[in-house]
Parts: structure tokens; C-alpha cells; sequence
């Protein structure tokens, strides 16, 4: 325990002498040289350690990535590049408070956009209301028609979500953005845990860190609540797009912690409107299929057709109830980024409550006001694409060059609906060790949401975060890396 008659001075040590928060909201620091209670008891460990130990440190932690081949792919042109994920050694802390705060505004998040996708391919009430635009559903590149009526297993489209956090310079959540088809990174949270529990063991003896460790566990008890209700014992697998994909590590990671079998397209095949996957003792049937592959790819048969990444007729089989997917076909209308913009919106109509998370304040190119607003703006604005992600089809007006702005004023008088735009927000920083210092790198957050029998949240998320001093961009592909994310159970006064 620490001794509460040591200053702040005597806690914090030389390592944080050149450390300068800066005007954003810091996470670790309410003013400059003085920690937020949740974080003293990690000052007074960090007051310990020389620069040298903690280098070794580092040195250890990529170690062990590198040994477990903890990695991704960065995509240059055709080429892709196999990197070690980037890590920090300091931790993000959340305090139970907060965490719990955040937990209530990700379940009624996830809880209205499943109901959103149910009405969207059934009644559409919400279009025929005109709380959303119905041109803006109908038209988003994600919205699957053909599927209309279809009823999915338990109800339930959206079973697995990467929500993104940003907090402001006063200290406010925000949600940047929902993942529903694909989302990634939740192997990296589960990794970050193991290695920091192996290099800085002395720091959770006191700590009382919520574990993340159930988080496989609860994903397979999920998948296997919406299996096709013949089978006692369904039988789950992992669709991959195999070894090239930017994410194959994660995949075989939760493939392994499952225990069940990664498979690529080749290894399934559909006989009857069955799934069989292909085994050395026969076909066996398959009933839940945890997709990595998006909509397009699935089968082509159903959407391309030159796609050899799915399987051909597996759509039929989902269509007859022989299969299950998560996520569900269609998912991707309720994260586009304009509609995004619709979420408080939809969580009034069909909850009848207030949101418990704001979103971040959005313009609409395809609004012909606010598409004005924009075009005038650009050096002051995030301009994104409603459909990229991991940083591309982005630019940050600020740091812009006039040519990049010029780019994407043509881009959006030629195609609004592609694009939405936001203010660039003085995102919060935290300490991130640099060979000998601190210094001050903006971050998000990504926690993971399950939707089965009943919503779960797994505590913390991925912390990513923005390595290079003044980047806003945290994604790995473009220079981001992560921290692990800690959830006490111990209450902080600290407001919500």
C-alpha cells in the first residue's frame, strides 16, 4: 500500500520531470504533477523503476509478443508488411465508477441498434416516421434488401460490437463510432493482460484489476445460444480469410482459446441447404459459423461472384435455418458512419430513453446545409468516409495540406453520402514511455460488447493509442499502438 504521508513529488520521481499534460484532458494527471487517486498506487510502483529497468521491460514485453507471434499487416500498395502490435507498458485505469457508467450506455447502445436492424428488414417504422431518412438507409451500401422478412436466430443481428470511445478535454466519453460487422482488436486486449501480468507482476497485487479473461468463453456461450435449436451440442467454427488477412493472428488466437476449428472457405461445403466442413473422419455439420469475412465475400453464389474467400450456397443453408452467422447478413447499415448520426435518435424511439452516451456532433454531406458547412470548414474538420476503416478514407482538416483538402472537397461535391464529417476533438492523452520519458499521446477506447441470452460487456477494452507525440490517428496500421485497460473494483471519488 502506498504511504499516504509521501508527497505527490516523492510518487511521481524523476521519470515524469519532463512530462507536460498539455491542454487536453489527461487520464493519468489532474494537474501537472499531481495523479488522480486511482492512479498514485501505479506513481509510487513507476518511482521504483530506473529508465534502465524499465527498458528491459519493454524489451521483455515485445519478447513475448514475438513469441507468440502477436501481430498484424500493414497493406502497402499489393504488398503487405507483418509487424510486432505496438505496445505500452503503462496501463490505462478506469475506476469502477466510470466503468460501470460506460457499461450502461454500451448496453442500451447495442440493445437499440438490434432493434433498429429488426425494423430496418422488417416493418421499417423508423423510415415510415422519418426519424431516419429513409434515402439514407435505403440507399447505404450495407443495407442487404434481399433479406428482408428474414427472421435471424433469437432475434439477435448484432452479436458481437467494438464501440469507440473518445473522451474530451473535460474528461466527457463520447462514442466516435460503432463496429458491427467485423470488429477486431479484442485479441490485442486479451494479449496486452497476459504480457502485462508477466513483466509487471508486483503492480496488480494490490490493484484489483477485473479480469478479461472469460471473454472466449462468454463469445462461444454466445455463438452457441443462437444455433439452429436441433442440435444440444452445436458445432461452432471460425470462417477466416486466411493467412493474408491484416487480422489472421486474432482469428486463430480466439479459433484456439474456443477450442474450436478455424476454417477457410475451401474446408466448408454446402450439400442440401447443410454446411458440412470437410474433416479426415468425413464431413461434419456445422451450425454456427463466427464470420470474418464480410458480407460481400460470403458466398458467391449470393454476392460476388469472383470472391473465393466464401462458400457457395452457404447463403441458402443460412436462409433454410441450417446455420447460423454472427454477425448477422446486414448488419453494416447500422454502422455507417451517416447513420451513425441517427443512434441518440434511434435510442429515443425504440427505448424511449435518453442516451446514456453522446455521440460526437456530425455533419452530413449529403445534407445540402450542412455538405456547405463542410466544404467551408475543411481546415478545421475530420472528414471520413462512411464505410473505411482503420484510419484510411480519413482527413484531419488541421494537419491537412491544401492538396489533401482540395482532394476531398472533390470528393465530397461528387459523392455526399459517402461522407460525414466532425470537429477535431482535443482528444485525452496519457503517458507512454519514449526510450527515456513520458510523454503525452491521445487515445480512444474500444470495449467489446456480446449479445446472446443476455449482454455482456467484458471490463476495460483496447486501448489504442496514437505512439507518435501529436498524432490523433490510433490505428495500428497507421502508427497507433495499445495499453492495456484496467477496471477496479475499488471506488474513486471521481465524477461521472
Amino acid at each position: 500500500m502506498i504511504d499516504g504521508k509521501r508527497s505527490d513529488a516523492e510518487l511521481i520521481g524523476d521519470l515524469f520531470e519532463r512530462y507536460d499534460t498539455g491542454p487536453f484532458y489527461d487520464e493519468m494527471f489532474a494537474t501537472p504533477g499531481q495523479p488522480r487517486p486511482h492512479y498514485r498506487q501505479l506513481c509510487h510502483v513507476l518511482a521504483s523503476q530506473s529508465v534502465a529497468e524499465l527498458r528491459n521491460r519493454r524489451v521483455a514485453a515485445d519478447r513475448l509478443f514475438l513469441n507468440q507471434g502477436i501481430t498484424f499487416t500493414v497493406y502497402q500498395g499489393d504488398e503487405g508488411t507483418e509487424r510486432l502490435f505496438p505496445f505500452d507498458l503503462l496501463p490505462r485505469v478506469l475506476t469502477r465508477r466510470k466503468w460501470e457508467y460506460l457499461e450502461r450506455g454500451l448496453e442500451q447502445r447495442i440493445r437499440a441498434l438490434n432493434l433498429f436492424l429488426h425494423d430496418i428488414y422488417h416493418e421499417q417504422r423508423i423510415l415510415g416516421d422519418e426519424v431516419v431518412p429513409p434515402e439514407l438507409v435505403l440507399s447505404a451500401r450495407n443495407y442487404r434488401p434481399a433479406f428482408h422478412d428474414f427472421p435471424v436466430p433469437k432475434g439477435i443481428y448484432i452479436h458481437i460490437v467494438g464501440t469507440d470511445l473518445v473522451r474530451d478535454q473535460r474528461g466527457d466519453f463520447y462514442v466516435l463510432e460503432d463496429n458491427l460487422r467485423t470488429p477486431s482488436g479484442v485479441s490485442y486486449l486479451l494479449a496486452n493482460r497476459q504480457v502485462m501480468k508477466w513483466i509487471f507482476p508486483e503492480v496488480f497485487a494490490n490493484y484489483g484489476v477485473r479480469s478479461v479473461d472469460n471473454y472466449c468463453q462468454d463469445l462461444l456461450t454466445n455463438l452457441r445460444y443462437v444455433a439452429p435449436d436441433r442440435s444440444s451440442d452445436p458445432h461452432v467454427v471460425l470462417l477466416t480469410p486466411g493467412i493474408y488477412n491484416s487480422a489472421y493472428f486474432e482469428h486463430t488466437y480466439l479459433a484456439k482459446q474456443m477450442g474450436i476449428e478455424l476454417v477457410e472457405g475451401s474446408d466448408l461445403f454446402v450439400d442440401n441447404s447443410v454446411v458440412y466442413m470437410r474433416t479426415t473422419r468425413g464431413p461434419q455439420r456445422v451450425d454456427v459459423i463466427y464470420r470474418r469475412i464480410d458480407d460481400d465475400f460470403l458466398d458467391p453464389l449470393a454476392f460476388r461472384p469472383e470472391s473465393t474467400l466464401g462458400v457457395p450456397g452457404l447463403v441458402q443453408a443460412y436462409r433454410a435455418g441450417n446455420v447460423s452467422l454472427a454477425n448477422a447478413i446486414g448488419t453494416g447499415v447500422a454502422d455507417d458512419k451517416a447513420v451513425y448520426a441517427y443512434v441518440p435518435k434511434i435510442i429515443r424511439y425504440y427505448l424511449g430513453e435518453e442516451p446514456i452516451l453522446p455521440n460526437v456532433p456530425t455533419y452530413l454531406a449529403s445534407d445540402a446545409s450542412e455538405r456547405a458547412y463542410i466544404l467551408e470548414h475543411l481546415d478545421e474538420l475530420v472528414v471520413k468516409s462512411v464505410n473505411e476503416s482503420g484510419g484510411y478514407g480519413m482527413m484531419i482538416g488541421p494537419h491537412a495540406s491544401q492538396a489533401e483538402r482540395d482532394e476531398f472537397r472533390a470528393r465530397i461535391i461528387a459523392q455526399p453520402r459517402n461522407y460525414i464529417a466532425q470537429p477535431t476533438l482535443a482528444l485525452s492523452r496519457h503517458p507512454t514511455f519514449h526510450d527515456d520519458y513520458f510523454a503525452g499521446c491521445h487515445l480512444d477506447l474500444r470495449p467489446y460488447i456480446l449479445f446472446g441470452e443476455k449482454v455482456r460487456v467484458t471490463a476495460g477494452g483496447l486501448t489504442r493509442v496514437a505512439l507518435r507525440p501529436g498524432s490523433l490517428v490510433v490505428n495500428s496500421s497507421q502508427g497507433g499502438g495499445s495499453k492495456d485497460t484496467w477496471v477496479l473494483a475499488s471506488d474513486f471519488e471521481e465524477p461521472c
